[in-house]
């Protein structure tokens, strides 16, 4: 039986194992737990309350909103975050993030990384998804600075160029 005062994590494929009440407190969410105790800063927290995406990760394979999920609930997931697209070996962007490069598909960047995460995780399972379905997938992301067009720009050129790996 896992110990009930330690949570563990894999995080962009790195094992993290976290006390409770040293490291974390049980109040603590993924978002905060990302940002402010393993420094992946890529994870945005805007609203707190899971109304704009920015916060977007990938837990087992499915997008989540991790302002809006505890750390003691993720004992033993594995966690992607923007930092854990770019290839560890070469430093490479994911073509996803060089689509959102190559398409200017953000103004200010700040939920950039969210919708990102949320379109990672729709290629995943659908790899040439139709625009609905995109633009369903997104309907969770809020963008105050109105880049969706240039979003779907670049997603659908990442589909249409076969550059999509996951």
């Amino acid at each position: 039986m896992p110990d009930k005062s330690t949570i563990h994590l894999v995080v962009n494929n790195k094992h993290y194992e976290l006390m409770i009440g040293k490291d974390i407190i049980p109040s603590d969410t993924l978002a905060e737990t990302l940002r402010n105790h393993l420094g992946l800063l890529g994870t945005k927290i805007s609203c707190d309350e899971g109304a704009c995406g920015a916060c977007t990760v990938i837990l087992n394979g499915k997008a989540v909103l991790s302002c809006t999920i505890l750390t003691v609930e993720c004992n033993g997931v594995n966690i992607t975050t923007i930092e854990g697209l770019e290839d560890p070996k070469t430093g490479r962007l994911h073509p996803l993030q060089q689509s959102f490069i190559d398409h200017t598909a953000f103004q200010c960047g700040f939920c950039t990384p969210g919708i990102i995460m949320t379109v990672k995780a729709l290629l995943d399972k659908n790899p040439d998804p139709t625009e609905n379905e995109i633009k369903e997938a997104l309907s969770g992301n809020f963008c105050r600075c109105i880049s969706h067009y240039e979003v779907l720009k670049a997603v659908t050129a990442v589909i249409k160029g076969g550059k999509y790996d996951k």
